[in-house]
């Protein structure tokens, strides 16, 4: 009879523990969809599966500029053919990750990572005080530096 009455208060922790990973679950998700966290190092995440470089792109939906980016981006036909070659991460959120800032936090700015988890500090738009930045008319630029960031990749892998 002992043996029994074990089995049924181990089936009913099970279940209770089932509702609440249930019920933590969908707290989280509400928590996640409200404020994403990224994971302190990209290394955790599963970007790196592949050999492409990833192009991470920090704006703000409030934000006329990292707007007026995205469109001349999207509309931009040679762009939208290399973005193919990267895993392309959009950021609407500021990172607590100083690697993604090396020179501070601002929107719209954009940075290339290689496989190796290597943040490609040389990679840079045309403003000396804001090294990530680009402007609609830098999209010339920016198209270059995606061709120089995969050019990279192909001579050091």
């Amino acid at each position: 009879a002992m043996d029994k009455s074990y089995v049924c208060v181990f089936l009913l922790l099970v279940v209770i523990s089932c509702a609440l990973a249930k019920d933590t679950g969908k707290k989280d998700a509400k928590e996640a969809t409200a404020k994403p966290k990224l994971p302190q190092t990209l290394s955790r995440g599963l970007f790196f599966s592949s050999q492409k470089p990833l192009m991470i792109i920090h704006h703000l939906e409030d934000c006329p500029h990292s707007q007026a980016l995205k469109k001349v981006f999207a509309e931009h036909k040679d762009i939208q053919k290399l973005a193919e070659k990267f895993i392309l991460l959009n950021l609407v959120y500021e990172t607590t990750d100083k690697n993604l800032a090396p020179d501070g936090q601002y929107v719209p700015r954009i940075l290339f990572i290689d496989p190796s988890l290597t943040v490609r500090a040389d990679i840079t738009g045309r403003y000396s005080n804001r090294l990530y930045a680009y402007e609609p008319s830098d999209i010339a630029l920016l198209y270059s530096n995606m061709q120089k960031a995969l050019k990279l990749l192909k001579t050091e892998l």
